[in-house]
């Protein structure tokens, strides 16, 4: 019990540390919403089988409950017609007695410049099976719309709120990564501060063959890399790496450099 409590601790960190993808609202004008970054010890009994979208909007709840100007009002609504789901509010909560409307999202992201046109377009998933775009695009058209849906717009009323009243933000947070060769990238419309690390092809990794590796589970992809763990020499990752790599899937890895330091990088299968 004590190891479990210990690992949310450092993956609620690492949550919290874990930036906005932009500022203010400079992407299709969807709002970020600013929440202050207040490091306490988390006490809440988690499910180790939740998929991690699900295992992060815990952690939103213990953050949004630790500050006292919000006041949550209801979370992960769903709203149906025809006893059918139209989608899912993950969240309407009170900040300084103003209702907001608020979307949950951490994603990882790896800088592709031979996907689209744009800096938004170049962002994709590692397995290469989803986009930076294509979720922007769903918040858009339909998340952020269900509010002023007719059937929201009775499940509204049962909580005495009108949709016109409401503000819509969002709660973005991201891990980027990006070529080995583009190291020293600078975003311009995403927050560069998102930039966790690089990425790898199994042919680039011949260039870190004196470093040790170490393969996470995917709920510790939150975590800031550490010291603390069975480090496996080049050879050993290759072989456990690999077990990835045949099934299309790019793990994230931890990589102790021969001088000590640490980074996040992903190993990519494509």
């Amino acid at each position: 019990m004590y190891q479990k409590t210990k690992d949310i601790q450092k993956r609620y960190e690492g949550f919290l540390q874990t930036n906005c993808l932009w500022k203010n609202d400079t992407v299709y004008q969807m709002k970020q919403f600013e929440l202050k970054i207040n490091s306490v010890k988390i006490d809440i009994d988690i499910n180790e089988k939740l998929r991690l979208g699900k295992y992060i909007e815990r952690f939103v709840s213990f953050q949004l409950e630790q500050e006292k100007s919000i006041k949550i009002i209801c979370e992960n609504i769903q709203i149906q017609k025809d006893k059918i789901t139209l989608g899912e509010l993950d969240c309407i909560l009170t900040k300084n007695k103003k209702p907001i409307h608020l979307e949950v999202i951490y994603k990882f992201y790896l800088f592709d410049p031979s996907v689209g046109k744009t800096e938004i377009d170049h962002f994709i998933g590692p397995n290469r099976k989803d986009s930076l775009i294509e979720k922007i695009v769903k918040l858009k058209d339909k998340q952020l719309p269900l509010l002023y849906s007719n059937e929201c717009l009775d499940y509204l009323n049962t909580i005495n709120l009108n949709s016109d009243k409401i503000e819509q933000q969002v709660y973005f947070k991201a891990q980027l990564f990006v070529p080995l060769s583009l190291r020293k990238k600078q975003l311009t419309k995403l927050n560069t501060n998102c930039i966790s690390g690089f990425y790898i092809n199994i042919k680039e990794l011949e260039q870190f063959k004196e470093s040790k590796f170490y393969i996470p589970n995917k709920k510790d992809w939150l975590i800031i890399p550490h010291q603390n763990i069975t480090w496996l020499n080049y050879d050993q990752f290759k072989i456990d790496s690999n077990t990835y790599l045949e099934r299309k899937f790019s793990p994230m890895c931890w990589i102790k450099l021969p001088n000590g330091e640490i980074k996040k990088i992903f190993l990519i299968w494509w």
